[in-house]
């Protein structure tokens, strides 16, 4: 948490949004629900840095095709603050599978599919602190 009860949490736009051109309209939703952009860039990932990201992850059986999606092109991490931010934020990106996100999410507007579903977002205050530096120094994101 940071003063004033505000919370920051990790979002990435997936290389499969970044290629079909939604970055801006996802920016759009976000700023539209609230959250205040800290920080964000657009990287390519190697396949070491993905499999560090997703290290938690490394025993299931989605990890190996999880860490090569997430190589297959530009992606966009960024960092968002908000009261309330990491479940505001996995409210606002919806199910993991588009099929069964609710209507107005960026899951069910942005994805195609479960691996690619558009962007991530921090599933809890620990794992927002793993990410958070994973991809920004204290000097990349901006103090309000």
């Amino acid at each position: 948490m940071t003063a004033a009860g505000l919370e920051r949490t990790l979002t990435i736009i997936k290389p499969d949004a970044v290629a079909k051109g939604f970055v801006g309209q996802i920016i759009t939703r976000l700023e539209q629900a609230g959250f205040k952009i800290l920080a964000g860039k657009l990287i390519q990932m190697t396949r070491e840095e993905a499999e560090g990201f997703y290290i938690v992850h490394r025993h299931r059986p989605f990890y190996g095709s999880l860490c090569a999606f997430m190589t297959q092109g530009p992606s966009m991490p960024m960092v968002l603050e908000a009261e309330n931010a990491i479940q505001r934020l996995r409210d606002l990106m919806g199910a993991t599978d588009p099929a069964a996100a609710a209507p107005g999410t960026l899951r069910k507007e942005f994805a195609s599919s479960i691996e690619a579903n558009a962007v991530h977002g921090s599933d809890s205050p620990e794992a927002a602190a793993f990410e958070i530096p994973y991809f920004f120094s204290d000097l990349e994101i901006c103090r309000r």
